[in-house]
């Protein structure tokens, strides 16, 4: 798919893997409605030029009000990049119950229900793209992250389903799936970090190519392990 002229909603965009993808997807000559929460980073895109819609998608009014926001306009490609990293390790104490059910919304239900609002007008583009950004985490589990995980893991199935009812059609879903990422969210992360401009730049790439996945970095690899040896790619990632 050729991205210049097409107008592309991207939510989580004004920050980390998001903003790059923005960045990236203007400069090839598309036109980006960017999402986010903070009204300070969300001017700062205004300010690059992009129409930034706010929205909170930990709830179903949030996004109920970004569909709304967006009124009828037509739309060629979705981008569900925001998501929330969770908290949830009761080797540290008690988690927090409410924190969890908000994460599992932006990562999981938020995605669905805005591909439900969209969908009809995703399959009167010529050419349209879904693209779900999971996680490497979807493959095989981080011991401190099991809430994030298992929302990315239900995201990648659900993707998986999706391609399927819509592959007579002229949208095309893609599932993004990155590594641990030099972005706030992994801010004390002792991994190596890939920097996320490459990282939009892959993701992007498999949008141009028409690709079903893009696995990014090392999740190559875990790709490749867990194809051949599940329990080592699990060993690989719960000690983390």
């Amino acid at each position: 798919m050729d991205v210049m002229g097409k107008t592309v909603l991207l939510t989580g965009g004004s920050a980390g893997i998001g903003r790059e993808i923005a960045r990236q997807l203007q400069a090839k000559g598309a036109a980006v409605i960017l999402t986010g929460r903070d009204p300070a980073r969300l001017a700062a895109m205004r300010a690059e030029g992009f129409e930034v819609l706010a929205a909170d998608l930990s709830n179903a009014a949030g996004v109920d009000a970004l569909v709304e926001a967006l009124g009828d306009r037509s739309v060629d490609i979705l981008i569900n990049n925001a998501g929330q990293l969770i908290e949830h390790d009761f080797r540290k104490g008690a988690p927090d119950a409410d924190a969890a059910d908000e994460g599992i919304y932006a990562n999981l239900t938020a995605p669905i229900r805005l591909i439900t609002a969209l969908v009809p007008r995703l399959r009167d583009r010529p050419q349209a793209a879904i693209v779900n950004v999971t996680s490497g985490l979807a493959i095989a589990p981080a011991a401190r992250q099991p809430v994030y995980c298992a929302t990315k893991a239900g995201l990648r199935f659900y993707t998986l389903a999706l391609r399927e009812q819509l592959k007579r059609t002229s949208v095309k879903v893609i599932e993004a799936l990155p590594p641990v990422v030099d972005t706030q969210m992994n801010d004390g992360n002792p991994m190596k970090k890939m920097p996320a401009e490459e990282c939009a730049r892959q993701i992007i790439e498999a949008i141009e190519r028409g690709r079903d996945e893009a696995n990014i970095g090392m999740t190559r690899t875990l790709r490749i392990v867990e194809s051949m040896a599940p329990s080592l790619a699990r060993r690989m990632t719960l000690r983390f």
